[in-house]
């Protein structure tokens, strides 16, 4: 049932010239994964690689996301991940947060409506803020755990472009903590859910389940 309704409102979703954003994009990007998953994450949006194949968190950010979820017996064909944002902003710009806001009510809250998860991972200040408040800040609130309005458990933790950005042991530090984030919500999840199996035997290779789209 749940992948009847996601499929429908994928549909909905590439048809969507709603923002400017959709003029600068080759199509709107949507999600990946298990639609029985307990866990999303959520991103900010789409990069070029992204927009290029379709499929979110697929370029140099989602393969640090896949170590990492590896690290914690995660795997994305086990998972669900979307992004707040669904078409690639010009130049990547990072929305602001009334273009997230306007987005993400128009699709994301749709997509969780339908899927009901567990638990939400919030990748980055914009998914926190989107699913927070405003008022949040990821440096400050990453690792706490919140309600999100539409009543899930959601705990933040750093996007992994901002980890590519890093080095030494600043880099060091920040990978400690995603790790520790995501076995916090790991292990909620299994609280939760604990017949669902989070991971497969190897990691997801996106590449070869998705082709490059043409403009």
């Amino acid at each position: 049932m749940k992948k009847e309704k996601l499929a429908k409102l994928a549909d909905e979703l590439h048809k969507c010239t709603a923002c400017t954003f959709r003029e600068s994009a080759i199509a709107p990007v949507g999600w990946f994964g298990n639609p029985e998953s307990p866990i999303v994450f959520v991103g900010e949006g789409p990069g070029g690689v992204e927009d290029d194949y379709g499929c979110p968190l697929i370029g140099p950010s989602g393969q640090l996301l896949d170590k990492a979820l590896w690290s914690v017996k995660m795997t994305r064909n086990r998972v669900l991940t979307t992004n707040v944002i669904k078409c690639r902003p010009r130049n990547n710009k990072t929305p602001n947060i009334a273009e997230a806001d306007f987005c993400g009510k128009l699709w994301l809250e749709k997509e969780l409506a339908i899927i009901q998860p567990k638990v939400i991972v919030a990748l980055g200040g914009v998914a926190l803020h989107f699913l927070g408040n405003a008022d949040m800040r990821i440096t400050k609130d990453r690792g706490q755990w919140f309600k999100t309005s539409q009543g899930f458990d959601c705990i933040a933790t750093f996007h992994p472009a901002y980890l590519l950005r890093l080095s030494g042991h600043d880099l060091v530090t920040a990978k400690w903590d995603v790790f520790h984030d995501l076995e916090a919500a790991r292990e909620k999840v299994i609280a939760a859910a604990p017949d669902y199996q989070l991971s497969s035997e190897a990691p997801t290779n996106l590449f070869s389940l998705f082709e490059k789209r043409k403009k």
